[in-house]
């Protein structure tokens, strides 16, 4: 079978699908191994995904989809006459940082890091179809436990969770530590340094 004729099919399994096919689906209809799948498919993207491109193929986590090039996203809306979304609260950033960072995790986790109450903040995370239930955590009430999506994914421009950004390192406290204060009272003597006799 010739390369363009994978192409097209690839092409034509995508478009018509409309939801991310996974890569191991694609390699099962087309006759190959998984490998040479993601190999010829990360050859395609990278001359398919042209700038002027309006139609890209995107990799997520080990599926593909096609979708519209986000440059062109104005345009689309206009013309489907789409309600742009309103831009994610402070408080949604931070309750999708501790989610995805941690997942899967309950509501309790969540606002036991953060101190307050999430219920609103997930609620309408899961209506925007950036997180959803991953199952219930084996504990009495068997609480429900939350993880990340596609959506979450394509929102932001990764292929992967293992794209996050790495988490910055703890910032050294700027209050000493006991230990820092105890050093900082010692006499010269304690020290051992003795001021110059004359």
């Amino acid at each position: 079978m010739e390369i363009r004729e994978l192409y097209g099919k690839i092409e034509a399994i995508l478009f018509s699908s409309g939801d991310p096919v996974s890569g191991e689906r694609l390699a099962q209809v087309l006759n190959m191994d998984e490998k040479t799948l993601h190999k010829l498919m990360a050859a395609h993207m990278e001359t398919f995904n042209r700038e002027e491109s309006g139609i890209w193929i995107l990799r997520l986590e080990g599926g593909y989809q096609m979708c519209s090039n986000p440059a062109y996203a104005a345009e689309v809306r206009e013309a489907m006459d789409l309600r742009r979304n309103t831009p994610l609260s402070q408080a949604a950033m931070e309750v999708l940082a501790v989610i995805a960072y941690n997942q899967p995790v309950t509501k309790a986790f969540v606002e036991q890091i953060r101190g307050v109450d999430c219920s609103g903040v997930i609620g309408s995370l899961s209506s925007k179809g950036l997180i959803e239930e991953k199952g219930r955590l084996e504990l009495p009430g068997r609480p429900l436990l939350y993880g990340t999506t596609q959506d979450f994914l394509r929102c932001f421009g990764i292929s992967s969770l293992d794209e996050l950004p790495p988490l910055p390192e703890r910032e050294q406290k700027e209050v000493p530590s006991q230990a820092d204060e105890e050093e900082a009272q010692k006499t010269d003597d304690e020290k051992g340094e003795f001021p110059n006799e004359g």
